[in-house]
């Protein structure tokens, strides 16, 4: 018969064991998610490609999408990211030069183009840019320029435009490129200066496209769109694996059909 102590003594043992069982089971990195800082305009294109990266390695990507200057900033603070692609290069640049990214990481991956968008349901016909200065234009939605790259883009082809002073007053900014796409889609805006990998039918689905007409390239600095490993990831190699998945056959055939143009090719018309 086993005594009151020894029971005791066995049952903490087996406590001890399952206790010690349990984090070997989940304290490996390659058991836990890569967190994934990624600009807005990424999220179609980047929500693929994760599942594609879970299928193929087994390893699940966590996305945070927002705009890329508020995602530089909790970097800087101290978020715990593990790879950052931003759709500027500038932000890339700055972290590396605070030490906040590891160096050989760095590389482009995209340029983004700029789109004005209508819901499919809109009677306004646009044909170009300078259409947003008629009067049954009267709000446009384009992401806060003080943060969001393709803010900056929109900002900066309506001021290359010549039209710049006459539209501002119908603006409405929004926190990210994403969610100005969503004040169009809702009508609380007539149009909206978004990213073309926002509007393309892939990322359209099974929803209802809207229509969307290309903002000329020459109106507006080239968004090229870089990513980097964050020096803090606790997940180096899986960050450096996806990175190079992203600019790997897969991730550049997904990033096509989102109509962003990639390193190494021609802008498509």
């Amino acid at each position: 018969m086993i005594s009151v102590e020894t029971r005791s003594a066995l049952i903490g043992l087996l406590l001890a064991l399952l206790i010690g069982l349990s984090g070997c089971a989940t304290a490996g990195p390659s058991q836990e998610a890569l967190t994934v800082a990624a600009a807005a305009d990424l999220t179609y294109a980047f929500t693929e490609l994760g599942a594609l990266f879970e299928t193929e390695t087994g390893q699940r990507v966590v996305f945070h999408f927002g705009s890329t200057g508020q995602l530089a900033q909790q970097i800087e603070q101290g978020a715990p990211m593990d790879l950052f692609a931003a759709a500027n290069i500038v932000y890339i640049e700055e972290l590396e030069r605070l030490g906040l990214i590891l160096p050989d990481t760095k590389q482009l991956y995209a340029r983004g183009r700029i789109v004005l968008w209508t819901r499919a349901d809109s009677p306004l016909t646009l044909n170009g840019i300078e259409d947003l200065t008629r009067p049954e234009v009267r709000r446009i939605a384009i992401a806060n320029p003080d943060h969001a790259p393709y803010g900056i883009a929109a900002r900066e082809a309506l001021q290359t435009a010549g039209i710049w002073e006459v539209v501002q007053p119908k603006l409405i900014l929004s926190e990210n490129v994403r969610q100005a796409l969503h004040y169009a889609e809702n009508g609380d805006v007539d149009v909206a200066i978004v990213a073309l990998s926002l509007s393309v039918p892939a990322a359209a689905g099974n929803t209802q496209p809207g229509r969307w007409v290309l903002v000329p390239q020459e109106l507006y600095t080239p968004i090229d769109q870089a990513l980097a490993v964050v020096k803090d990831t606790r997940h180096e190699q899986t960050a450096r694996a996806f990175a190079q998945f992203i600019n790997g056959p897969t991730g550049r055939s997904v990033m096509r059909r989102y109509g962003f143009i990639l390193p190494g090719e021609e802008p498509l018309q």
